[in-house]
């Protein structure tokens, strides 16, 4: 099971990419394929141990901007690292793509190349979010601002069958993200959503707030990309901005200092819970194949857990569990729901 890593792909490659995939190779036996640069890819590969047998390279001469048109890229720069790392899972070469490049273009990329999964309308980027008890799925996360009902309906299926088969839980809870708990609340998106969602054969529990998302209850939260996007970068900068006020406290006085030798290992194991490397990336959930999108800022370990969540994600065969359930007996009245609010739509 080779992973295609797009070694020009975020704010730091190819020298943190690189090393990442190597990480993966020789601590954790996964095999790789850095794709990319090849001055930069050897330059950066002659500081790190490197296990032969598990990694191999594919050498490009083009790169995706991180401010570049998603599809425009895609479309003109056909040997650009980000599109052949598709097109090698597309002909079978590799069985998974992790980028920590241009989101949109690794989106793009998904649709145009491998295709979406057969009844899927729109794809959507799931990512793990820490909470008090065991992380929690949240989609879209910026693959699709604009939605109508429907596309938060199946955005739901996405994360039951990820949160069933990829996280392991039995019987998750799926929760539509809106401004309070009443069925009252919320904009006509949310509201028309929820109504489809109560008919559909999933552990629906109704609105949840974004305050809830943290508690651990809910498994699968779902919003549309616009929200779900801000509450991502919004959990981000609070982290950061809560983690620099409390290095601050702790620096201030003796006491302080003190104090927190004392409970190092519990801020060792909160920051470890909190921070986005431990999670290495988020599944995009739809398409015919395995894409794990990093955070553009990621770091060597963030790129190390990525690749461990593909590894997973194939293991798991979430993409093959996710075409058979939308379009078999279990989840059929789902799609009938679906197409129904399709149907309305497009007669209005």
């Amino acid at each position: 099971m080779k992973i295609a890593v797009d070694a020009m792909g975020g704010d730091y490659a190819p020298s943190v990419v690189v090393e990442g995939a190597l990480l993966a190779a020789s601590e954790l036996g996964l095999s790789v394929i850095l794709v990319g640069d090849k001055e930069l890819i050897e330059k950066e590969a002659a500081r790190h141990k490197v296990v032969e047998e598990l990694v191999s390279y594919v050498y490009t001469t083009e790169v995706v901007a991180m401010d570049e048109s998603p599809v425009k890229a895609i479309r003109q720069k056909k040997d650009s690292s980000l599109r052949v790392c598709f097109e090698l899972v597309r002909k079978g070469e590799a069985a998974a793509v992790v980028s920590a490049g241009n989101s949109g273009a690794a989106l793009a990329a998904g649709v145009f190349l491998l295709k979406r999964t057969k009844g899927v309308e729109r794809p959507a980027i799931a990512v793990s979010m820490p909470t008090k008890k065991k992380p929690a799925v949240l989609l879209d996360v910026g693959g699709n601002v604009d939605c109508k009902p429907s596309h938060l309906c199946q955005f739901a299926i996405m994360g039951d069958v990820y949160a069933r088969y990829a996280l392991k839980r039995s019987n998750p809870t799926i929760g539509l993200l809106s401004n309070g708990e009443e069925e009252a609340k919320g904009n006509e998106l949310t509201k028309e959503s929820n109504k489809l969602l109560k008919g559909m054969p999933i552990n629906y529990i109704g609105h949840v707030e974004g305050r809830d998302i943290f508690k651990g209850d809910v498994d699968v939260i779902v919003a549309d990309g616009f929200v779900g996007n801000v509450v991502l970068k919004l959990s981000e900068g609070l982290v950061e901005a809560v983690t620099s006020m409390l290095k601050d406290e702790i620096m201030g006085s003796l006491s302080s200092k003190v104090g927190y030798l004392l409970a190092k290992n519990s801020f060792k194991n909160l920051k470890k819970k909190i921070d986005y490397a431990e999670y290495g990336g988020a599944p995009l959930l739809g398409i015919n194949g395995v894409c794990i999108i990093s955070h553009g800022r990621s770091n060597a370990k963030a790129i190390k857990n990525a690749i461990v969540r593909a590894h997973e994600s194939i293991e798991a065969q979430v993409s093959s569990h996710l075409a058979e359930e939308i379009n078999r007996g279990t989840v059929r009245g789902a799609t009938a729901v679906v197409q129904k609010s399709t149907d309305l739509a497009g007669a209005d």
